[in-house]
Protein backbone atom coordinates (compact mmCIF):
# COMPACT_ATOMS: atom_id res chain seq x y z
CA UNK A 1 0.00 0.00 0.00
CA UNK A 2 1.30 3.38 -1.15
CA UNK A 3 0.97 5.52 1.41
CA UNK A 4 0.03 9.59 0.75
CA UNK A 5 2.52 12.02 0.35
CA UNK A 6 1.48 13.50 3.71
CA UNK A 7 1.65 10.22 5.78
CA UNK A 8 5.34 10.26 3.87
CA UNK A 9 6.83 13.81 4.78
CA UNK A 10 5.57 12.91 8.21
CA UNK A 11 7.37 9.40 8.70
CA UNK A 12 10.51 11.61 7.12
CA UNK A 13 9.77 13.98 10.13
CA UNK A 14 9.30 10.88 12.49
CA UNK A 15 12.52 9.35 11.31
CA UNK A 16 14.66 12.48 11.71
CA UNK A 17 13.52 13.09 15.02
CA UNK A 18 14.08 9.61 15.95
CA UNK A 19 17.49 10.17 14.16
CA UNK A 20 18.29 13.27 16.28
CA UNK A 21 16.86 11.69 19.59
CA UNK A 22 19.36 8.78 18.88
CA UNK A 23 22.28 10.50 18.37
CA UNK A 24 22.08 13.08 21.21
CA UNK A 25 21.67 9.82 23.41
CA UNK A 26 24.81 8.63 22.36
CA UNK A 27 26.66 11.63 22.47
CA UNK A 28 24.87 11.68 26.22
CA UNK A 29 26.30 8.13 26.59
CA UNK A 30 29.71 8.70 25.68
CA UNK A 31 30.22 12.00 28.00
CA UNK A 32 28.33 10.04 30.97
CA UNK A 33 30.70 6.70 30.66
CA UNK A 34 33.61 9.65 29.92
CA UNK A 35 32.43 11.10 33.30
CA UNK A 36 31.93 8.06 35.41
CA UNK A 37 35.30 6.78 34.54
CA UNK A 38 36.97 10.11 35.49
CA UNK A 39 34.56 9.87 38.51
CA UNK A 40 35.62 6.58 39.72
CA UNK A 41 39.99 7.53 38.95
CA UNK A 42 39.22 10.87 41.05
CA UNK A 43 37.30 8.86 44.04
CA UNK A 44 39.78 6.09 43.50
CA UNK A 45 43.15 9.03 43.63
CA UNK A 46 41.60 10.89 46.37
CA UNK A 47 40.77 7.66 48.90
CA UNK A 48 44.64 6.78 47.91
CA UNK A 49 46.03 10.27 48.64
CA UNK A 50 43.92 10.06 52.08
CA UNK A 51 45.50 6.69 53.20
CA UNK A 52 48.76 7.85 51.88
CA UNK A 53 48.62 11.04 53.60
CA UNK A 54 47.70 8.94 56.91
CA UNK A 55 50.28 6.16 56.11
CA UNK A 56 52.74 9.15 55.93
CA UNK A 57 51.80 10.15 59.27
CA UNK A 58 51.92 6.91 60.93
CA UNK A 59 55.17 5.88 59.48
CA UNK A 60 56.58 9.41 60.83
CA UNK A 61 54.98 8.77 64.36
CA UNK A 62 56.38 5.62 64.60
CA UNK A 63 60.02 6.93 63.19
CA UNK A 64 59.86 9.78 66.58
CA UNK A 65 58.98 7.06 69.03
CA UNK A 66 61.58 4.63 67.66
CA UNK A 67 64.29 7.49 68.19
CA UNK A 68 62.73 8.43 71.52
CA UNK A 69 63.03 4.56 72.37
CA UNK A 70 66.68 4.68 71.15
CA UNK A 71 67.43 7.31 73.65
CA UNK A 72 66.55 5.22 76.06
CA UNK A 73 64.11 8.44 77.31
CA UNK A 74 60.58 6.40 76.19
CA UNK A 75 58.18 5.07 79.06
CA UNK A 76 55.71 1.92 79.37
CA UNK A 77 52.98 5.19 78.01
CA UNK A 78 55.37 5.48 74.72
CA UNK A 79 55.51 1.92 74.33
CA UNK A 80 52.12 1.10 74.41
CA UNK A 81 51.28 4.22 71.82
CA UNK A 82 53.96 3.03 69.50
CA UNK A 83 52.27 -0.49 69.68
CA UNK A 84 49.10 1.12 68.49
CA UNK A 85 50.36 3.20 66.24
CA UNK A 86 51.24 -0.41 64.81
CA UNK A 87 48.23 -1.39 64.70
CA UNK A 88 46.82 1.66 62.87
CA UNK A 89 49.71 1.46 60.55
CA UNK A 90 48.53 -2.20 59.59
CA UNK A 91 45.05 -1.04 59.36
CA UNK A 92 45.82 1.58 57.07
CA UNK A 93 47.82 -0.77 54.83
CA UNK A 94 45.56 -3.20 54.92
CA UNK A 95 43.05 -0.89 53.02
CA UNK A 96 45.88 0.96 51.12
CA UNK A 97 46.50 -2.84 49.41
CA UNK A 98 42.72 -3.01 48.37
CA UNK A 99 43.31 -0.33 46.39
CA UNK A 100 45.75 -1.58 44.09
CA UNK A 101 46.11 -4.37 41.70
CA UNK A 102 49.74 -3.77 40.10
CA UNK A 103 51.75 -6.56 41.98
CA UNK A 104 55.15 -4.30 42.21
CA UNK A 105 52.99 -1.94 44.78
CA UNK A 106 51.15 -5.01 46.65
CA UNK A 107 54.38 -6.65 46.87
CA UNK A 108 56.03 -2.98 48.57
CA UNK A 109 52.58 -2.83 50.86
CA UNK A 110 52.92 -6.59 51.54
CA UNK A 111 56.93 -6.07 52.65
CA UNK A 112 56.06 -2.98 55.10
CA UNK A 113 53.19 -4.89 56.70
CA UNK A 114 55.28 -7.83 57.59
CA UNK A 115 57.69 -5.06 59.02
CA UNK A 116 54.65 -4.04 61.12
CA UNK A 117 53.90 -7.02 61.89
CA UNK A 118 57.74 -7.84 63.38
CA UNK A 119 58.04 -4.88 65.20
CA UNK A 120 54.68 -5.81 66.98
CA UNK A 121 56.09 -8.71 68.03
CA UNK A 122 59.17 -7.56 68.97
CA UNK A 123 57.57 -4.73 71.09
CA UNK A 124 55.30 -7.03 72.72
CA UNK A 125 58.50 -8.71 74.11
CA UNK A 126 60.97 -6.08 74.24
CA UNK A 127 61.48 -4.54 77.76
CA UNK A 128 62.89 -0.64 78.06
CA UNK A 129 64.00 -0.81 81.33
CA UNK A 130 66.11 -3.86 81.10
CA UNK A 131 69.80 -2.93 80.23
CA UNK A 132 70.88 -6.06 78.91
CA UNK A 133 67.86 -6.24 76.09
CA UNK A 134 70.02 -3.98 74.28
CA UNK A 135 69.83 -6.16 71.20
CA UNK A 136 65.71 -6.06 70.53
CA UNK A 137 66.50 -2.15 70.83
CA UNK A 138 68.59 -1.92 68.26
CA UNK A 139 66.27 -4.24 66.32
CA UNK A 140 63.16 -1.65 66.77
CA UNK A 141 65.73 0.46 64.93
CA UNK A 142 66.59 -1.82 62.40
CA UNK A 143 62.73 -2.61 61.06
CA UNK A 144 61.47 0.64 61.55
CA UNK A 145 64.29 2.00 59.31
CA UNK A 146 62.93 -0.85 56.83
CA UNK A 147 59.93 0.56 57.29
CA UNK A 148 61.01 3.93 56.27
CA UNK A 149 62.49 2.68 53.35
CA UNK A 150 59.51 0.74 52.03
CA UNK A 151 57.54 3.79 52.41
CA UNK A 152 59.89 5.59 50.33
CA UNK A 153 60.22 2.97 47.88
CA UNK A 154 56.24 2.75 47.86
CA UNK A 155 56.29 6.67 47.00
CA UNK A 156 58.63 6.75 44.09
CA UNK A 157 56.27 3.96 42.78
CA UNK A 158 53.68 5.95 43.62
CA UNK A 159 54.73 8.95 41.63
CA UNK A 160 54.52 6.85 38.75
CA UNK A 161 51.81 5.05 38.40
CA UNK A 162 50.35 9.09 39.24
CA UNK A 163 51.65 9.80 35.38
CA UNK A 164 49.79 6.46 34.57
CA UNK A 165 46.97 7.93 35.82
CA UNK A 166 46.88 11.09 33.89
CA UNK A 167 48.13 9.33 31.07
CA UNK A 168 45.06 7.16 31.17
CA UNK A 169 42.97 10.38 31.61
CA UNK A 170 43.70 11.86 28.90
CA UNK A 171 43.61 8.22 26.67
CA UNK A 172 39.68 8.16 28.21
CA UNK A 173 39.23 11.90 26.82
CA UNK A 174 41.02 11.54 23.68
CA UNK A 175 39.11 8.09 22.99
CA UNK A 176 35.45 9.93 23.82
CA UNK A 177 36.72 12.85 21.75
CA UNK A 178 37.44 10.43 18.79
CA UNK A 179 34.10 8.51 19.37
CA UNK A 180 32.36 11.70 19.59
CA UNK A 181 34.14 12.96 16.12
CA UNK A 182 33.08 9.83 14.63
CA UNK A 183 28.90 9.95 15.40
CA UNK A 184 29.32 13.73 14.41
CA UNK A 185 30.85 12.71 10.86
CA UNK A 186 28.32 10.05 10.43
CA UNK A 187 25.66 12.31 11.36
CA UNK A 188 27.40 14.96 8.67
CA UNK A 189 27.13 12.99 5.99
CA UNK A 190 23.86 10.96 6.79
CA UNK A 191 22.40 14.79 6.91
CA UNK A 192 24.47 15.29 3.66
CA UNK A 193 22.81 12.40 2.15
CA UNK A 194 19.66 12.76 3.52
CA UNK A 195 19.42 16.64 1.92
CA UNK A 196 20.35 15.23 -1.22
CA UNK A 197 17.51 12.52 -1.49
CA UNK A 198 14.86 13.24 0.12
CA UNK A 199 13.85 17.01 -1.23
CA UNK A 200 14.88 15.17 -4.75
CA UNK A 201 12.52 12.46 -4.09
CA UNK A 202 9.87 15.08 -3.22
CA UNK A 203 10.88 17.93 -6.00
CA UNK A 204 11.03 15.06 -8.43
CA UNK A 205 7.34 14.93 -9.32
CA UNK A 206 6.89 18.70 -9.18
CA UNK A 207 9.73 19.40 -11.69
CA UNK A 208 7.79 16.56 -14.27
CA UNK A 209 5.15 18.67 -14.17
CA UNK A 210 6.80 21.80 -14.40
CA UNK A 211 8.69 20.78 -17.44
CA UNK A 212 5.44 19.29 -18.99
CA UNK A 213 3.68 22.51 -18.25
CA UNK A 214 6.43 24.27 -20.04
CA UNK A 215 5.74 21.64 -23.12
CA UNK A 216 2.71 22.44 -23.02
CA UNK A 217 3.42 26.49 -23.23
CA UNK A 218 5.44 25.43 -26.78
CA UNK A 219 2.74 23.40 -27.91
CA UNK A 220 3.71 20.40 -27.88
CA UNK A 221 1.26 17.87 -26.68
CA UNK A 222 3.28 14.91 -27.13
CA UNK A 223 4.31 14.71 -23.62
CA UNK A 224 3.05 12.79 -20.51
CA UNK A 225 3.92 12.92 -16.89
CA UNK A 226 4.69 9.67 -15.80
CA UNK A 227 4.60 8.91 -11.63
CA UNK A 228 3.54 5.56 -10.55
CA UNK A 229 2.94 6.47 -6.72
CA UNK A 230 -0.91 6.47 -5.88
CA UNK A 231 -0.34 10.01 -3.71
CA UNK A 232 -1.72 13.18 -4.23
CA UNK A 233 0.86 14.19 -6.78
CA UNK A 234 -0.09 10.70 -8.56
CA UNK A 235 -3.57 12.25 -8.55
CA UNK A 236 -2.64 15.67 -10.18
CA UNK A 237 -0.25 13.96 -12.58
CA UNK A 238 -3.02 11.90 -13.84
CA UNK A 239 -5.45 14.64 -14.10
CA UNK A 240 -2.95 16.49 -15.91
CA UNK A 241 -2.14 13.59 -18.17
CA UNK A 242 -6.13 13.66 -18.76
CA UNK A 243 -5.72 17.30 -19.87
CA UNK A 244 -2.84 16.54 -21.68
CA UNK A 245 -4.72 14.04 -23.80
CA UNK A 246 -7.76 16.08 -24.49
CA UNK A 247 -5.68 19.19 -25.55
CA UNK A 248 -3.88 17.21 -27.66
CA UNK A 249 -7.32 15.52 -29.46
CA UNK A 250 -8.61 19.51 -29.02
CA UNK A 251 -5.21 20.27 -31.23
CA UNK A 252 -6.12 17.57 -33.74
CA UNK A 253 -9.56 18.66 -34.40
CA UNK A 254 -7.96 22.13 -35.19
CA UNK A 255 -5.18 21.61 -37.05
CA UNK A 256 -7.83 19.15 -39.19
CA UNK A 257 -10.24 22.18 -39.15
CA UNK A 258 -7.32 24.56 -40.38
CA UNK A 259 -6.57 22.33 -43.13
CA UNK A 260 -9.84 21.94 -44.11
CA UNK A 261 -10.33 25.71 -44.79
CA UNK A 262 -6.81 26.25 -46.35
CA UNK A 263 -7.69 23.82 -48.75
CA UNK A 264 -11.13 25.94 -49.21
CA UNK A 265 -9.32 29.34 -49.38
CA UNK A 266 -6.53 27.54 -51.66
CA UNK A 267 -9.80 26.19 -53.74
CA UNK A 268 -11.27 29.69 -54.30
CA UNK A 269 -7.98 31.43 -54.41
CA UNK A 270 -7.70 29.38 -57.70
CA UNK A 271 -11.21 29.32 -58.72
CA UNK A 272 -11.16 33.09 -59.00
CA UNK A 273 -8.46 33.71 -61.93
CA UNK A 274 -6.76 36.34 -60.20
CA UNK A 275 -3.60 36.48 -58.17
CA UNK A 276 -3.88 36.24 -54.63
CA UNK A 277 -0.80 36.56 -51.96
CA UNK A 278 -1.33 36.62 -48.19
CA UNK A 279 1.55 37.62 -45.71
CA UNK A 280 1.59 37.70 -41.69
CA UNK A 281 2.26 40.82 -39.72
CA UNK A 282 6.03 39.58 -39.55
CA UNK A 283 6.20 40.43 -43.50
CA UNK A 284 6.25 36.93 -44.11
CA UNK A 285 4.50 35.35 -47.58
CA UNK A 286 2.35 32.50 -45.99
CA UNK A 287 0.27 31.85 -49.10
CA UNK A 288 0.27 32.39 -53.09
CA UNK A 289 -1.88 30.49 -55.58
CA UNK A 290 -1.13 28.79 -58.29
CA UNK A 291 -1.69 32.30 -61.08
CA UNK A 292 1.17 34.02 -59.13
CA UNK A 293 3.47 30.81 -58.64
CA UNK A 294 3.03 30.29 -62.81
CA UNK A 295 3.44 34.10 -63.56
CA UNK A 296 6.14 34.55 -61.46
CA UNK A 297 7.91 31.32 -62.22
CA UNK A 298 8.06 30.09 -58.29
CA UNK A 299 8.54 27.53 -56.08
CA UNK A 300 6.70 27.26 -52.51
CA UNK A 301 10.31 26.92 -50.73
CA UNK A 302 11.42 30.04 -52.22
CA UNK A 303 9.21 32.58 -50.78
CA UNK A 304 7.17 30.84 -48.18
CA UNK A 305 7.93 31.66 -44.49
CA UNK A 306 10.86 34.34 -45.81
CA UNK A 307 11.17 38.02 -45.54
CA UNK A 308 10.13 39.58 -48.75
CA UNK A 309 13.07 41.72 -48.64
CA UNK A 310 15.28 38.54 -49.06
CA UNK A 311 12.73 36.55 -51.91
CA UNK A 312 12.73 37.92 -55.28
CA UNK A 313 9.20 38.79 -55.08
CA UNK A 314 8.87 42.19 -57.49
CA UNK A 315 9.38 45.85 -55.52
CA UNK A 316 5.72 46.84 -56.06
CA UNK A 317 3.90 44.01 -54.30
CA UNK A 318 6.56 44.16 -51.90
CA UNK A 319 5.75 48.33 -51.70
CA UNK A 320 2.27 47.41 -51.19
CA UNK A 321 2.68 45.25 -48.36
CA UNK A 322 4.90 47.36 -45.98
CA UNK A 323 2.26 50.31 -46.61
CA UNK A 324 0.05 47.79 -45.29
CA UNK A 325 1.65 46.48 -42.27
CA UNK A 326 2.60 50.31 -41.57
CA UNK A 327 -0.72 51.48 -41.41
CA UNK A 328 -2.21 47.89 -40.18
CA UNK A 329 -4.74 49.22 -42.56
CA UNK A 330 -7.01 48.56 -46.28
CA UNK A 331 -4.49 49.66 -49.30
CA UNK A 332 -6.53 50.07 -52.24
CA UNK A 333 -5.45 50.41 -55.91
CA UNK A 334 -1.72 50.17 -55.21
CA UNK A 335 -0.35 49.81 -58.82
CA UNK A 336 1.37 46.99 -59.71
CA UNK A 337 3.75 46.14 -62.25
CA UNK A 338 5.03 42.89 -62.78
CA UNK A 339 8.33 42.41 -64.81
CA UNK A 340 10.61 39.63 -65.28
CA UNK A 341 14.17 39.31 -67.32
CA UNK A 342 14.54 37.33 -70.58
CA UNK A 343 17.58 36.57 -72.80
CA UNK A 344 16.84 37.60 -76.36
CA UNK A 345 19.49 37.47 -79.63
CA UNK A 346 19.42 40.41 -81.05
CA UNK A 347 22.17 41.64 -83.89
CA UNK A 348 24.42 44.34 -83.08
CA UNK A 349 24.00 47.11 -85.76
CA UNK A 350 27.68 48.09 -85.65
CA UNK A 351 29.57 44.98 -85.61
CA UNK A 352 26.88 43.03 -86.98
CA UNK A 353 26.98 40.11 -84.61
CA UNK A 354 24.69 38.67 -83.06
CA UNK A 355 24.43 38.68 -79.27
CA UNK A 356 22.33 38.06 -76.56
CA UNK A 357 21.03 40.40 -74.54
CA UNK A 358 18.26 40.89 -71.38
CA UNK A 359 15.33 42.68 -71.55
CA UNK A 360 12.76 43.40 -69.11
CA UNK A 361 9.43 41.72 -69.86
CA UNK A 362 5.80 42.93 -69.00
CA UNK A 363 3.77 40.10 -67.30
CA UNK A 364 1.21 41.88 -65.07
CA UNK A 365 0.12 45.84 -65.21
CA UNK A 366 -2.75 46.40 -62.76
CA UNK A 367 -3.93 47.03 -59.11
CA UNK A 368 -3.42 45.35 -55.85
CA UNK A 369 -5.78 45.85 -53.20
CA UNK A 370 -4.59 44.86 -49.38
CA UNK A 371 -7.04 43.61 -46.78
CA UNK A 372 -5.98 43.02 -43.31
CA UNK A 373 -8.00 40.31 -41.27
CA UNK A 374 -7.57 41.21 -37.91
CA UNK A 375 -6.95 39.36 -34.84
CA UNK A 376 -7.30 39.49 -31.45
CA UNK A 377 -3.58 40.77 -31.31
CA UNK A 378 -1.46 42.27 -34.02
CA UNK A 379 0.85 40.19 -34.27
CA UNK A 380 -1.39 37.60 -35.34
CA UNK A 381 -2.59 39.47 -38.07
CA UNK A 382 -3.29 38.57 -42.46
CA UNK A 383 -2.87 40.23 -45.11
CA UNK A 384 -4.71 39.23 -48.26
CA UNK A 385 -3.50 40.84 -51.52
CA UNK A 386 -5.30 40.28 -54.67
CA UNK A 387 -3.93 41.81 -57.89
CA UNK A 388 -6.45 42.92 -60.67
CA UNK A 389 -5.83 44.50 -64.00
CA UNK A 390 -8.79 46.93 -63.27
CA UNK A 391 -9.41 49.52 -61.00
CA UNK A 392 -11.36 47.90 -57.52
CA UNK A 393 -14.66 50.09 -57.81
Amino acid sequence: MVRSLKKRIASSFILSNVAILVIGFTVFYFLNSLNKQIENITLNTNQISLLTDEVRISAVSILKMQKKILTRKATEEDLERLISLCDGFHSQLQRLDSFYKDVQIKTIISKMIGYVDSLQTLLSKVSLFNNRDTAGISTIGDLADKILEAFSEFQDIQYYQNEKRDKQLKSIIGETRRYMLIVLIITFLGTVLLSMIVPGRIALPFKKINDAVRELQDCNFDVSIYYNQDDEIGELAHELNKMITSMKHFEELREDRISVEQKKFDTLANLTKRNVLVANAKGQLIYLNNQVYTALNLQSEDVLKKDMEDTIIPKSIKDAFDLALKRRSKIENAEVHLTHKVKEERVNEETGETEEVEIEEELFKGYANVIPIRAKESDLDYYLMVLSEEIFA
